[in-house]
This record gives C-alpha cells, structure tokens and sequence, in this order.
C-alpha cells in the first residue's frame, strides 16, 4: 500500500525560515531509516505559500488564478513523503517516528492504486494508459 503523508508545519513556515541544522539532521536521520527499510518512495519540502499559486475552477467559469501567499488557509502543507508499507498501522508507527516539532501535524492519505478502478474501467483501457504513462515517467528519471 502506497501512502501520502502530508506534513503541516505550523505558522512558522509560511516566513520561509528553514528548520535549523539539528532538526534538519534528525530528519536526513528519519528519511534515511525510511530508505533503507524500502519504505521512502519520495519525499521533499515545500516554499512557503507566498512563492505558490491556486488555481480555481468554478462551475461554469474559466480557471482563477490567485498567487499566494494564502491567508484563508489555517493549515498550509510544508511537505510531503510517499511511502509503500504493509498497511496502515505500520504508516502511522513510522511516522510517529518523524522528528517533529510542537504545533506540527502529519496527515496520512492511502493512495489509490489502479486495479481499485476497475469497476469504472470493464476493459481496463485505462489502467492500461496509466500503465504506459508510469512506465514512461519511470524511464525519463
């Protein structure tokens, strides 16, 4: 199972300030557990919202673009990991290993996988296509 996990930093990353060595350390520390214990899919970072952009689509309407930074927001995504575990459980223990720091949150999310789509696609065309596609992804690395 492939899992999004989400990380919401708090108010002190939307100043763009970034984590001090020790707390960048102990992380580096977590990812490379992650790594070598074939969980760590991907992970990284984000800027803060004021170097982003939001893009609506209302009913009906052209796409609207609002740059950031997005004072509506009460919880910003500061980064993100994607990682391939077993089940649910051992997601939430490894990340309850994550060196965070008071007033963060860690949202995990199961990732659709495509054989879940199949009663929405009988002649698995479209499984096929994102099949292709991934392939396609996986090769440019």
């Amino acid at each position: 199972m492939r899992f999004m996990v989400i990380m919401y930093p708090g108010p002190a990353a939307e100043t763009g300030v970034l984590p001090d060595e020790k707390l960048l350390a102990e992380m580096g520390k977590f990812n490379e557990e992650m790594v070598k214990a074939g969980v760590l899919l991907a992970g990284e970072g984000l800027h803060p919202t004021s170097k982003g952009a939001r893009i609506r689509f209302p009913k009906g309407g052209k796409p609207v673009v609002s740059d950031g930074p997005f004072a509506e927001a009460k919880e910003i995504v500061g980064g993100f990991w994607m990682i391939q575990v077993k089940n649910r459980e051992e997601a939430i223990e490894w990340m309850r290993r994550c060196p965070a720091s008071g007033g963060e949150m860690i949202e995990l999310r199961q990732v659709f996988e495509s054989e879940e789509f199949a009663p929405s696609d009988p002649t698995g065309e479209l499984r096929a296509q994102e099949q292709r596609l991934r392939e396609q992804v996986a090769a440019k690395k």
